[in-house]
């Protein structure tokens, strides 16, 4: 064995990189808090509703993630009201928009649901291309917003910088990137030749920086041979696919999402685009669940935005996963992806905090006591423990990712239980108070410059 396969496995080592099962019930860095047991509301609580304005796509392509993200919030906001609502008093009413209607119009909706139906908190929103639009806009109306996707770093680096009413329970874009090099790095070492295929928005963009600069810090030679950018909603992707056969890549690396990813990996099956290289994708698998097909191909790494995805943690090695599984089938007669996940413990999280303020403070606590428990907060969801960063009002949890599979419990392929990857997810980030873009450097993120300037330059 070479010095240099001893360096490539010493640094995936060193990123704490977990294969399998075993890797169910990652412990965080710091432990969570003892949970506490329920208690009367301290003071004076109104019986108003609680008015939460959603936004998600509802139609489109996008919507096989969308509408399970709407699906997630009225799970939550069933049971809540269930149990009189919030402080048991304060049941939520939700309001809801499309997302597909663009950017320029969800600005507008936003602005209305605060000023004209006077919601009281904001929560949804999928595309990267729209939180850099509206999460400006809530801070100016102050408006307590908790986004559920969204995911892209420039929200935080330059939109947002110093947020107070803003916040995301999505792992940051740049992880997902990263997260996948990795995972395509370790599985085929040898795969130089890379061929792209990306939707030329933001997101997109994102996950080829990424993925880059992290897979040649890790496969030195590695280079890019094809790039295809497709626009979002794209229905034939048969030029993108020819253009990267032809350039006879090793590895072909895609971010292409939603209902897109369907109509490419059904299309590339037709050219045999699969068949003399390997595959890997940020995102593939964050659809509802049963939109992909039996016929997917299968062994490929097939990302959920690193996530979460709902055959793992397996049976019942993580219990707060397996009862919300249940639950959410039981309700809606199908499986979650990460936008439910998502999407459900954001209104549980923005419960918690109310009681925990209300502990505090008395009566209906305002956004500042609210805001001030959503800070530094641990809490436990399907996907692990989820920490809200007080720094950059950013949530993070392990990374996770898999490889496609056809099992006969299911009608449709699914990510193998047994074969997924975690990666502890301060070990694919930049740290707190890492210097963003515009100031001591001018790369695409703060994870971007720090990955460049950190790793090791190989590790072959």
């Amino acid at each position: 064995m070479t010095q240099q396969q001893l360096n490539r496995r010493n640094f995936l080592n060193s990123l704490g990189i977990t294969v399998g099962a075993a890797a169910a019930t990652s412990v965080p860095a710091i432990a969570p808090a003892v949970a506490q047991v329920a208690r009367s509301p301290k003071g004076n609580i109104p019986s108003t509703p609680l008015k939460f304005g959603h936004m998600t796509f509802l139609t489109g392509p996008a919507a096989v993630l969308g509408d399970p993200s709407l699906k997630g919030h009225i799970l939550a906001a069933e049971e809540i009201n269930a149990q009189g609502g919030i402080l048991g008093k304060r049941k939520i009413e939700t309001i809801t928009a499309d997302e597909n209607a663009g950017t320029d119009a969800n600005v507008k909706e936003l602005r209305r649901m605060k000023l004209s139906e006077k919601i009281d908190m904001f929560t949804g929103v999928i595309s990267s291309g729209n939180t850099p639009a509206l999460g400006p806009v809530a801070e100016e109306l102050g408006l307590l917003t908790i986004f559920v996707d969204g995911c892209t770093d420039f929200l935080w680096d330059k939109a947002v910088p110093n947020p107070k009413f803003t916040f995301r329970i999505t792992n940051i874009q740049s992880a997902d990137g990263v997260t996948c090099a990795v995972a395509a790095a370790q599985t085929w070492p040898t795969a130089k030749k890379i061929a792209h295929i990306h939707p030329d928005y933001s997101y997109g963009r994102n996950a080829f920086d990424h993925f880059m600069i992290a897979y040649k810090k890790m496969v030195p030679g590695a280079e890019v041979v094809s790039e295809g950018w497709p626009k979002l909603g794209t229905t034939d992707f048969t030029a993108h696919i020819t253009k990267t056969i032809s350039s006879n890549p090793d590895l072909i690396m895609s971010s292409v999402w939603g209902g897109d990813y369907v109509a490419l990996y059904k299309q590339a099956l037709r050219y045999g685009m699969f068949n003399n290289a390997k595959f890997a994708s940020t995102i593939a698998f964050g659809v509802a669940p049963h939109a992909i097909g039996k016929d997917h191909p299968e062994g490929v790494i097939a990302g959920v935005h690193s996530n979460y995805y709902f055959t793992f943690p397996p049976g019942n090695r993580w219990p707060a996963n397996k009862t919300f599984v249940e639950k959410y089938f039981k309700r809606w007669i199908e499986y979650p992806n990460f936008q439910s996940d998502g999407a459900y413990h954001t209104l549980h999280m923005y419960r918690t905090a109310v009681e925990k303020a209300n502990g505090l403070v008395g009566g209906w606590p305002d956004e500042e006591a609210i805001i001030s428990q959503l800070e530094g907060m641990y809490f436990e969801t399907a996907a692990g423990y989820l920490y809200i960063r007080p720094d950059n009002h950013q949530g993070y949890k392990d990374a996770v990712t898999g490889f496609s599979k056809n099992v006969a419990e299911y009608p449709f392929q699914i990510l193998d239980p047994g074969r997924m990857i975690t990666i502890p997810i301060r070990n694919i980030t930049a740290p707190p108070n890492w210097p963003k873009p515009g100031t001591s450097h001018n790369d695409p993120t703060s994870t971007y410059n720090w990955i460049k300037e950190t790793w090791p330059q190989e590790v072959a």
